[in-house]
């Protein structure tokens, strides 16, 4: 994909697989939601399919991988922790030329509610080093979800990823409060120190049309953002398009 002059959106659809699949019906349909969110502009699409499939299937994956065929531009993030389910699918996806542009490793439990911390890499873990080597011979960009620690930047570039995700939970929760201040020159510490050590920056968890914009001018050196509940959250009210708009008007604010 060539790079976007601006912040890439990459529209997290797990959402839309929840809803799903409180039902037998097939809807609303992933594909159908990633398929809009691109053609409204979004600039990849992010699924984080876990070991006890309660939103995203590995058959979301799959039919995923074949539409951003048809959307060359974009790119495909998967999500997950590599000790889990994850090496096994894009092992498989990439067997059939379907690897995604960029897997992103995250430390998460199988039982846990929700993405809530990164990776401590002061000390050498052999698994995760033999997974991104493993996915960079693939083919495929490796990104580590990190907390915004700027000492931890250059390990992580040690380890061989390209990127790291930092997670955003602490700062979207000071937002409008007296602490936002304070988080929000952490992430700027962080992706410096990313940048500094040679790493691509992205950014998500709990990013919102309220505290994007503001995170950005914070953070310049954000090259994507991954959003998804606050994203499908506000394209119940809007639509998928107007959503996708609403959020590239927000990115475009920071600049």
């Amino acid at each position: 994909m060539t790079s976007p002059a601006r912040t890439a959106l990459s529209v997290n659809v797990n959402k839309v697989a929840l809803v799903r699949n409180t039902r037998h019906l097939g809807i609303p349909s992933v594909t159908r939601a990633a398929e809009q969110c691109l053609a409204a502009g979004a600039h990849g699409i992010t699924v984080h399919p876990r070991p006890d499939a309660r939103h995203i299937r590995e058959s979301d994956v799959w039919d995923l991988a074949e539409l951003l065929l048809q959307h060359p531009q974009a790119e495909f993030n998967i999500e997950g922790n590599p000790a889990h389910n994850l090496l096994g699918l894009v092992r498989a996806l990439a067997a059939k030329g379907l690897q995604p542009a960029q897997v992103t490793f995250v430390p998460d439990g199988e039982g846990q509610f929700t993405s809530d911390h990164g990776y401590d890499l002061r000390q050498v873990d052999e698994t995760l080093t033999r997974a991104i080597a493993e996915c960079r011979d693939l083919g495929m960009r490796v990104s580590l979800f990190m907390d915004p620690e700027p000492a931890l930047m250059a390990r992580a570039a040690a380890v061989g990823a390209h990127r790291v995700e930092l997670y955003t939970e602490p700062y979207a929760a000071s937002w409008g409060g007296p602490d936002q201040p304070g988080q929000l020159q952490r992430y700027a510490l962080a992706a410096s120190a990313a940048a500094a050590a040679g790493l691509g920056v992205n950014a998500g968890h709990d990013l919102s049309l309220l505290n994007l914009s503001d995170f950005l001018r914070a953070a310049p050196q954000v090259a994507e953002v991954s959003i998804g509940h606050a994203f499908i959250g506000d394209a119940l009210e809007m639509g998928y398009a107007r959503a996708v708009q609403a959020y590239l008007a927000a990115i475009a604010a920071a600049a």
